[in-house]
């Protein structure tokens, strides 16, 4: 694979080589820990997963991570699941990310945009006064270290203040967009059972406006364990009875009193599904996600004080999570509340314009959007501040690489990204001082042992195998809520490969280094980055009383497209007409989320199935990008093979 790129797409200049951060921390780390003063980036991140103790103090060096009650060690118990990472030690998330404030109170800590207004910034000295004030009101409302606070919100400062005023007093956070129907926000809120909601009466995208009075209802007669709404009224309306208002928690000018929490002290909970059950509700910790975040943003990003961080992204995506730990850099973040092709197709480029963004980021799906639809965004916009476009939540093709070099400017570093929700991290990506190949990603991250495999364990280079990461990261989850043996948590990574962390992604790994990601090992729904179970899609659809079973798969395409039909087996009599193709659209839209309506709804003779009964997912899959039936699956393994042949007669007349 290595040899068919061999001319890289862009190779950072010497002054760029010399100038980043990760090359000032690597001469530092030799001088101080003993990794390699030559080599670049490859000797580095081999002595970093080589010497992963050394590694991760010398990065809490570099980055001044503040711990109240020093660690006995950096690892205690390396494995997977269940590593202990820096013991005894205690610190705070928010105290990290708000630190700019005091050396540059009056910068812009955040810039705020929507469709209708521009860029509005929120000072590092305002945003530090809103969280006391907001952390001293959830103090007086009870709240304690371990209680879970909600958001169901946009991308809005309100979001960022309440994240770092849980954060503050040791609360979990936890958080869904607003264009959650009140079934995903249930099937994520009941598992964690939050006792404060912050929720907004409602938001504008794509030029409409979206009343969510009924949704916030709902939520707050199904979440029993409520003590407190909150109400902000992003449209103008009076709070409902029984609720707080925003603008009173905030008033005071309170200073921020950090709870100091153990390293592995619950920061927030994210939500993945898998392919059975409800949504993965995943645990991850102050002390890892900030050592991480610093680690991935402070050097593999390069961002600092003076750079303005803009990834598009939602409440309810691991990106924003990501994009607010930006903070911990120093570096004013970005957000923006609204439809990513409002008024047309080019908004997210304007949007990088105006806010003078340093790092932009956004899906895979946006770029080969704009490609699509003719867009220039480098003849059209002034975008001599970005540095960097990156890219994620699907892989990015060959032909998005080219549009960008072409269309933004040929000096522009390129960083496709991958990771995922389960790590609030990136396993590869950007790395400032490294050449560019068209479709790959730069390399595996500092401290992630990122290796591809075969179904036996061996390694491979150049050749398609299991993402795997065989040695622990900080930010892989501490648990999954009421999973109280761990059953879930084990099962979900570490069932095929023992003690070590399998994805579900396919990917390459070059003998060059680069990493190339071919899309999902399994049946999880990625649309643009929102992973999203085929258990979710199934229970919502199977409801409707035509429906006698259904199958949902999610093809990746060579084009960068992203194919999801629905495939649905009707009860005697039913049929398949214009109104029941509504119904089937609109539970899904209303009840899960918009990203996951299908492209198309197809009428099948069955679904088949394993010996024991589970929906074949996998091998459908694979049957509908391409792969001969035989290859495909084991036929001694299926219930009904014939049914098997509907598939592969449609893949045969798409291709």
């Amino acid at each position: 694979m290595p040899t068919e790129n061999p001319q890289p797409l862009w190779q950072p200049d010497p002054r760029r080589i010399a100038d980043a951060r990760i090359t000032r921390f690597q001469a530092w780390a030799a001088e101080h820990h003993g990794a390699p003063a030559g080599g670049g980036y490859p000797a580095l991140h081999r002595w970093s997963v080589e010497r992963l103790d050394a590694f991760w103090e010398a990065l809490t060096q570099w980055f001044d991570v503040r711990f109240s009650t020093p660690p006995t060690a950096v690892l205690g118990d390396r494995a997977m699941p269940g590593a202990q990472w820096f013991p005894g030690a205690t610190l705070n998330y928010a105290e990290h990310a708000l630190r700019a404030a005091a050396t540059r109170p009056d910068e812009p800590a955040l810039l705020h945009l929507d469709e209708t207004h521009g860029p509005h910034p929120v000072t590092w000295a305002e945003l530090r006064r809103r969280v006391g004030s907001l952390a001293a009101e959830l103090r007086a409302l009870g709240v304690r270290p371990g209680d879970r606070v909600s958001g169901y919100l946009p991308n809005i400062p309100e979001a960022v203040v309440a994240l770092l005023a849980a954060a503050a007093v040791g609360a979990v956070w936890t958080s869904c967009a607003p264009d959650f129907g009140a079934r995903s926000v249930l099937d994520r809120f009941q598992q964690v059972e939050p006792v404060v909601l912050f929720a907004v009466d409602g938001y504008h995208y794509g030029g409409k406006r979206h009343e969510r009075h009924d949704t916030v209802a709902e939520l707050r007669r199904e979440l029993p364990t409520l003590r407190a709404v909150v109400h902000i009224p992003l449209l103008g309306t009076p709070a409902p009875e029984g609720t707080l208002e925003w603008a009173a928690l905030t008033a005071a000018d309170t200073e921020p009193d950090f709870e100091q929490v153990p390293f592995d002290h619950p920061l927030w909970v994210l939500y993945s599904s898998g392919t059975t059950g409800l949504p993965k509700a995943i645990v991850q910790s102050q002390g890892g996600i900030l050592v991480e975040h610093l680690k991935q943003l402070g050097l593999h990003c390069d961002l600092g004080p003076g750079d303005r961080f803009f990834w598009y992204t939602s409440t309810g995506w691991m990106m924003w999570n990501f994009l607010v730990s930006g903070l911990l850099t120093g570096t004013t973040i970005v957000l923006y509340d609204g439809s990513p092709g409002h008024p047309d197709t080019g908004a997210q480029w304007r949007i990088a314009e105006a806010t003078g963004a340093t790092l932009y980021g956004t899906s895979a799906a946006y770029v080969m959007a704009c490609r699509k639809a003719g867009v220039h965004p480098g003849r059209d916009h002034d975008l001599s501040t970005v540095r960097c476009v990156a890219t994620t939540g699907s892989p990015l093709p060959p032909d998005g690489f080219r549009w960008l070099h072409d269309e933004v400017r040929a000096d522009l570093w390129i960083a496709s990204v991958s990771g995922g929700t389960d790590v609030c991290s990136c396993f590869a990506g950007a790395v400032p001082t490294l050449p560019v190949h068209i479709g790959e990603l730069q390399a595996p991250g500092l401290g992630t042992d990122l290796q591809s495999w075969d179904p036996d364990g061996n390694p491979l280079v150049d050749e398609v195998g299991e993402l795997v990461v065989t040695n622990p990261m900080p930010s892989m989850p501490v648990r999954f809520w009421n999973d109280p043996d761990g059953s879930r948590y084990h099962d979900s990574y570490f069932d095929t490969y023992p003690g070590v962390w399998r994805h579900g992604d396919w990917i390459t790994l070059t003998s060059r280094g680069s990493v190339v990601i071919h899309g999902r090992s399994d049946s999880t729904l990625n649309r643009q980055g929102v992973r999203m179970g085929s258990a979710d899609i199934y229970e919502a659809v199977e409801r409707l009383p035509e429906i006698r079973e259904s199958l949902v798969i999610g093809v990746e395409q060579s084009d960068g497209g992203y194919w999801m039909p629905l495939f649905v087996h009707l009860a005697p009599g039913a049929r398949l007409d214009e109104d029941l193709l509504r119904r089937i659209r609109l539970t899904i839209r209303e009840q899960l989320s918009p990203r996951h309506v299908p492209d198309e709804v197809i009428e099948v003779p069955g679904v088949p199935h394993t010996l024991t009964g589970k929906r074949i997912e996998v091998p459908v899959k694979r049957i509908l990008q391409g792969t001969p039936l035989e290859k495909a699956v084991n036929p001694g393994s299926v219930d009904d093979l014939a049914l098997l042949h509907f598939y592969e007669k449609l893949a045969r007349e798409r291709a």
